[in-house]
C-alpha cells in the first residue's frame, strides 16, 4: 500500500509541476497571457505540497527521486499537449531515470 501511495503522489506532483511550468510556458513563450502563468505558479506551488506528502521522510531522497519521474513525465506531458515525438533514446533514458526511481524509493533498506 505504501509502494501505490508513493507512485500515486509521484504522479500527482509530476501534473502539477510539469503541468504548473507547461503554463507558465504557454503563457509567456507562446503569449496566452499571465492568467496561464499565474494558473501555472499556483499549480508549481501545489507540486511543494504534494511532496511532502511522501510516506518516506527523506528530503533528499524524495526530490531525487522525483528528478526521474519528472524526466519521463515531461515527455509524456509534451507528447499529450504540444504534439512531441520522442525518439528511441528519449525513451531509453526515461526508462534509466524510472529505474532508478525504483532503486531510490523502493530498494530495501
Amino acid at each position: 500500500m505504501t509502494v501505490t501511495k508513493s507512485i500515486a503522489l509521484f504522479a500527482l506532483a509530476a501534473v502539477f509541476e510539469i503541468g504548473g511550468a507547461w503554463l507558465v510556458w504557454q503563457g509567456v513563450r507562446e503569449h496566452r497571457g499571465w492568467i496561464w502563468a499565474g494558473l501555472g505558479a499556483v499549480a508549481l506551488g501545489a507540486y511543494g505540497f504534494v511532496a511532502t506528502l511522501q510516506p518516506d521522510a527523506d528530503f533528499g531522497r524524495i526530490l531525487a527521486a522525483y528528478g526521474g519521474v519528472f524526466v519521463a513525465g515531461s515527455l509524456v506531458w509534451g507528447m499529450a499537449f504540444d504534439g512531441f515525438r520522442p525518439d528511441r533514446f528519449d525513451v531509453i533514458g526515461a526508462l534509466i531515470c524510472l529505474v532508478g526511481v525504483a532503486v531510490i524509493m523502493y530498494a530495501p533498506r
